[in-house]
């Protein structure tokens, strides 16, 4: 379950990136957060994630509240959530492979499961044969495709994406869009930042809006 209350984001003296804002999403939904650019989706995620935190308001995810969780807790808490920013922040330096089985390393999953689980998240999106190559030598569609493997292979109970299908042809954004329902249907409850209608159209059950910080709740996509 995750719940907003009341919260409002703001960096320094600037205006708030959000103001008052209110819901819940129970266990198993699959969400559209939609608004323009600058609208302040990216915000909303990076909380949910518990990237950052509210300036004013509680946040709570998975039955613990963020803005009162020490902040050594804060990485145990994310092991839960699975997320997917615009910027993957892939480590050029190492293979693909080896970006995947970074979460996996943290948790302390035997080596031979791990390699099977991130050569099977690699699969899932299309990435079969590109295990050994680095970022920097993959497409930027390849690219977030990777991050969205390196999102799910260890099986959270929450994932979140923000534009996940933005650097992608048709094809290969409905694949990602099957990836992400696949997870849906098996309890995994999904967030995902878009302003494409197209694709709000297809897959929308619920679309949270967000203009000028504000923001309302609607079913299904809204123009």
């Amino acid at each position: 379950m995750i719940e907003f209350q009341h919260v409002f984001k703001s960096y320094g003296r600037s205006k708030n990136i959000l103001a008052d804002i209110n819901f819940r999403i129970d266990d198993g939904e699959f969400i559209f957060v939609s608004g323009p650019s600058g609208a302040g989706k990216s915000t909303l995620l990076r909380l949910i994630g518990g990237l950052e935190l509210p300036s004013r308001g509680s946040v709570q995810v998975n039955g613990h509240r963020l803005d009162k969780l020490p902040a050594r807790a804060r990485p145990y808490l994310r092991r839960a959530v699975g997320v997917v920013l615009q910027d993957t922040h892939l480590l050029q330096d190492r293979s693909a492979l080896d970006n995947v089985l970074l979460p996996l390393a943290v948790v302390g999953l035997e080596p031979s499961t791990a390699h099977a689980r991130a050569r099977a998240a690699m699969e899932k999106v299309g990435l079969r044969g590109k295990e050994d190559l680095k970022p920097v030598e993959m497409s930027g569609g390849e690219q977030q495709r990777l991050a969205i493997a390196r999102a799910i292979v260890n099986r959270p109970a929450i994932l979140i994406a923000d534009e996940p299908t933005a650097n992608l042809d048709a094809d290969n954004a409905k694949r990602i869009m099957d990836v992400l329902m696949d997870f849906n249907r098996v309890g995994v409850t999904t967030l995902i930042a878009s302003h494409d209608l197209n694709l709000m159209s297809r897959y929308a059950r619920r679309t949270l809006l967000i203009q000028d910080g504000r923001f309302s709740d609607h079913p299904g996509v809204q123009a």
